[in-house]
């Protein structure tokens, strides 16, 4: 599929087939373009979080999912989630293949720009979140499937549920899967000259 046909086609899909399975090629496939997503300091954040278990699922969707029914129904169910402290663990695996003095420049800036800063290492990795989510959904659609992000579940007890590190961040869900129910219209995308303004305000 074409860039933008899958740019324009993404919708939020709420209804899939349960019977459904992705391939592990087609989901190795999907996971493979998110990490080709940038990062600051190309340090990948992510860490995605698949929840395969049934009745995992389903607990979370019961008890603290708001009873959205994608989270069942998908093929692939994935909480997206962030490490804030990835800058300073083995940095210099980020810079593996990059000429040594690259490596070293990259390396060693790294520390001073995050250390002290809790607000920026919790915004990279919120940002790295959302353009691997928008990859994955893309990925998904241009492979003829369909997604869903969701933020409408209580954070604190999923985060309980997987047994999210301390300094790691939680992130949306993202489903993923055939969809039996076609969208509604799109509600409506705010003109560009309300959006775009050159050099200021």
């Amino acid at each position: 599929m074409d860039t933008f046909d899958a740019i324009y086609q993404r919708r939020a899909i709420k209804h899939f087939d349960p019977e459904h399975q992705l391939t592990n090629e087609e989901e190795t496939k999907i996971l493979e373009a998110a990490i080709q997503t940038p990062t600051s300091f190309n340090i990948q954040h992510w860490r995605f979080v698949i929840i395969r278990d049934p009745a995992l699922r389903q607990r979370i969707r019961t008890e603290f999912g708001n009873d959205q029914t994608q989270m069942t129904e998908a093929s692939l169910l994935i909480v997206m989630t962030a490490d804030t402290m990835a800058w300073a663990k083995e940095p210099d695996r980020y810079w593996q293949n990059a000429p040594q003095e690259v490596c070293e420049l990259l390396v060693n800036w790294m520390g001073p720009f995050h250390e002290g800063r809790e607000w920026l290492q919790r915004d990279e990795a919120q940002r790295s979140i959302g353009l691997a989510m928008q990859t994955i959904m893309l990925s998904a659609k241009a492979m003829g499937y369909d997604s869903c992000p969701m933020i409408g579940f209580d954070i604190d007890k999923v985060a309980e549920l997987i047994n999210l590190p301390d300094d790691h961040v939680m992130g949306p869900m993202v489903a993923i899967g055939k969809r039996t129910k076609e969208s509604w219209p799109k509600p409506g995308q705010l003109p560009l000259k309300q959006l775009v303004f050159e050099n200021s305000f």
